[in-house]
């Protein structure tokens, strides 16, 4: 059994200079896993690190749609996010922009790939910077911690 297959673990890879792809299993079929990345009352459950909480301002889980959530840490400070849903076809695939205020202007192509493996789902990110230097600024960022807890709570909401 390689480390892909197993539930609970990401595996994050820079394929090329400006990309960055995650792949994780989540205990959940596709169809559960796809409706809770869109549905605006589950985000906050689930993503951001344990310290935070997050609130969903806008998010309209359709192509076109926009999507802006704010991030409040433990300290009080706040961080937003946002974007603009490019494609999103149930149960298959989400692609959106992103654009963290810590980067401003510095916008990002993601793309979420749902692969159904019956009872699992293998959810395959990745993420399209403009330079390679914007790919390694949001690596410093902290993203792969974030990234780690973000998962690791939406485990946790799956299998209530």
């Amino acid at each position: 059994m390689s480390e892909l297959d197993v539930a609970g673990k990401s595996v994050l890879t820079l394929p090329a200079e400006r990309e960055i792809r995650v792949e994780r299993i989540f205990d959940a079929p596709r169809d559960r896993v796809f409706a809770v990345y869109t549905d605006p009352e589950l985000i906050p459950q689930w993503w951001g690190p344990r310290r935070t909480t997050t609130v969903v301002e806008e998010m309209e889980a359709k192509t076109g749609g926009a999507w802006r959530f704010t991030m409040r840490d433990s300290d009080g400070s706040e961080t937003v996010f946002r974007g603009v849903y490019r494609e999103v076809t149930a149960p298959e695939r989400i692609v959106q922009t992103f654009e963290w205020d810590g980067m401003p202007g510095y916008v990002s192509v993601d793309s979420a790939a749902f692969e159904d493996l019956g009872e699992r789902t293998k959810v395959v990110t990745t993420s399209i910077f403009h330079t390679p230097e914007e790919r390694d600024g949001m690596i410093e960022s902290g993203m792969e911690t974030g990234m780690n807890e973000t998962f690791d709570r939406l485990d946790e909401l799956l299998a209530r």
